[in-house]
């Protein structure tokens, strides 16, 4: 599958495969006992339980140490706190997920002044240039994942309406990505609807969001969210108003995907591979180390989920056996 977006500067994604390790890699590593802390944006998540998964077992079997998981709660002040803190302390790389753009700009840029390596995941906040203020960004192909949003909801609108764009009220490249493409592919495929967009602060404040959206457009027909976690929170509300609105999302997390598989509100996911994109971090943050060469955005594509194919989906992503109530509200 392609790659159908840019990186944060306008480069072209680099596949996984060029960031693959190989044995003598492997055994350099071992010899070297690297130490690296991880700095995310939450850990709770699925998204973020997977993608820590794929992180620490590629580092494990690298004989690296994972000295710390900072869960900065989607707080700035916190993450500049943690990562002020671990450039000064014994490790030889960080891997981030900014939580914000500009107000934690200063604080990446002092890593890799203090001689570390900085690996970004998912995010690059305004004004970081990779191979000078960070090693390497490693994230999904967001661009792709608000095309397939946009393409999954579309054949569940009807003609001449409005569909809602629930997203991020905070600067940040990943979703940033995925509001541009949805409202790209419904400008050029749907131009007979109507994009609005409504953005939630925090994620204590989706309901609230999707109240004010539902209140503002009577012809609201469908409705994009650009993640899974306040997706969810997003049916809750639609339940509650007793709306029945179809909706896509970004990310096959567990309560995502049971809702698809009993063809409730979600009719479609654009769904990351977080653990791959887990195991991609660690082997950039690994071959960085050895002082080898390593591309300045690497990228996995999404993969489109329905109902018919949830199931095989959902092994692909986490790695395991789709559980057997999914399985059977996929049946029924």
């Amino acid at each position: 599958m392609s790659i159908t977006g840019l990186g944060p500067h306008g480069e072209r994604a680099a596949a996984p495969s060029r960031v693959a390790l190989t044995e003598d890699d492997i055994k350099s590593a071992r010899g070297a006992r690297f130490s690296v802390a991880i700095v995310f944006h939450t850990t709770d998540s699925d998204w973020s339980r997977q993608s820590l998964a794929g992180i620490a077992a590629t580092l494990g079997h690298c004989g690296a140490v994972v000295t710390e998981v900072v869960d900065c709660g989607f707080d700035a002040g916190r993450q500049i706190e943690a990562l002020t803190r671990l450039k000064d302390e014994d490790v030889d790389a960080i891997v981030s997920i900014p939580v914000a753009n500009a107000a934690v700009v200063e604080s990446h840029r002092q890593v890799a002044r203090a001689g570390r390596r900085l690996i970004l995941h998912d995010n690059v906040p305004t004004g970081l240039l990779p191979g000078s203020d960070y090693t390497s960004l490693v994230s999904a192909d967001n661009f792709g994942l608000g095309l397939i949003g946009a393409e999954l909801l579309s054949p569940h609108v009807q003609a001449d309406a409005d569909v809602g764009l629930l997203t991020y009220g905070v600067d940040f490249y990943a979703t940033n990505e995925r509001d541009i493409a949805f409202a790209r592919w419904m400008r050029a495929n749907r131009p007979d609807l109507v994009v609005r967009t409504q953005r939630f602060a925090a994620l204590d404040r989706v309901g609230e969001a999707l109240e004010e959206l539902i209140d503002d457009r009577a012809r609201l027909a469908g409705l994009f969210v650009v993640w899974d976690t306040p997706a969810m929170d997003a049916v809750a509300t639609l339940e509650r108003r007793g709306l029945d609105l179809p909706v896509t999302t970004v990310d096959l997390g567990l309560g995502g995907a049971m809702n698809l598989a009993a063809g409730k509100s979600i009719v479609g996911i654009a769904a990351q591979q977080p653990y791959m994109q887990g195991v991609a971090v660690a082997q950039t943050a690994i071959l960085s180390l050895l002082n080898r060469p390593v591309p300045g955005w690497v990228a996995l594509p999404g993969l489109a989920v329905t109902r018919s194919n949830v199931a095989e989906n959902y092994q692909q992503v986490w790695s395991s056996a789709a559980p057997a109530a999914l399985l059977a509200a996929q049946r029924e």
